[in-house]
């Protein structure tokens, strides 16, 4: 049974590539009006172009999660454009490069925790008060295998997205009764650019296995179709949680 967004008002945010642009296309694929929120204009312009030529809707604006005049615009401008929000993907974030804790900058830690967790909080700070003048919705939230386990060389990262994960299940807890259902999913490795760039940085070691048990990272749409998953209907009576999607990275 696939799942219908027909009627329904999406934010997907970090969508110029990777996993927000898939979420962003297949949200559009299942009916859904996506806004396209990126810091990347032409990441972002390209994103609405591939959902227009599918025969969908869909609007650019341009957001940096980390400032909240500009998550605060995000929302207002939504509500302008379509007069609603359904659902929301938070998916923005960045991962810096590998390094030991003691040579972790501090300017890199509040970078990554000014994008990845102040910008989740954020959006659903602004998301949440929209999506209770319809009723309810859905959130999911892109946390990572690294917001479930310690990972070497990302003390940052790992700190942003145990925060990501924290901030899921506190405000699931808060909007449930209120018809907001929040989720996280939590991505091991995916063919992303920006996994891509970060993996140069990582300390080589030829003889290390696969770190997935299924043998590969995954696909941006193989995210894509958990985070539509948990923001339809389908997944009516999933809340709080945080679901991994990673390959039996965090199993054990």
């Amino acid at each position: 049974m696939s799942p219908s967004f027909a009627g329904k008002v999406v934010i997907v945010t970090g969508a110029a590539s990777g996993i927000g642009r898939a979420a962003a296309l297949k949200f559009a694929h299942h009916g859904a009006k996506v806004v396209v929120s990126d810091h990347d204009e032409a990441g972002g312009q390209e994103t609405v172009r591939q959902i227009n030529n599918l025969g969908g809707t869909a609007t650019f604006i341009h957001t940096d999660v980390s400032q909240e005049s500009d998550v605060q615009r995000l929302i207002q401008k939504t509500l302008d454009t379509y007069g609603r929000l359904d659902c929301a993907a938070n998916n923005a974030g960045i991962l810096p490069k590998f390094v030991p804790t003691h040579q972790y900058s501090t300017e890199a830690f509040d970078k990554v925790m000014a994008v990845n967790a102040r910008g989740v909080f954020l959006c659903m700070k602004y998301e949440i008060p929209a999506m209770l003048q319809n009723g309810g919705g859905a959130i999911v939230n892109t946390s990572s295998a690294a917001g479930l386990v310690g990972m070497p060389y990302l003390v940052g990262y790992v700190a942003s997205k145990h925060a990501v994960n924290g901030m899921t299940k506190t405000a699931a807890l808060e909007y449930a009764s209120q018809g907001i259902r929040i989720n996280a999913v939590n991505p091991g490795g995916v063919k992303t650019p920006m996994a891509a760039a970060a993996a140069a940085s990582m300390p080589q070691n030829p003889n290390a296995p696969d770190p997935h048990p299924i043998g590969h990272s995954a696909e941006p749409e193989e995210l894509a179709n958990a985070i539509v998953w948990l923001c339809s209907e389908e997944a009516s009576f999933v809340v709080g949680a945080t679901f991994a999607v990673d390959g039996g990275m965090t199993a054990d």
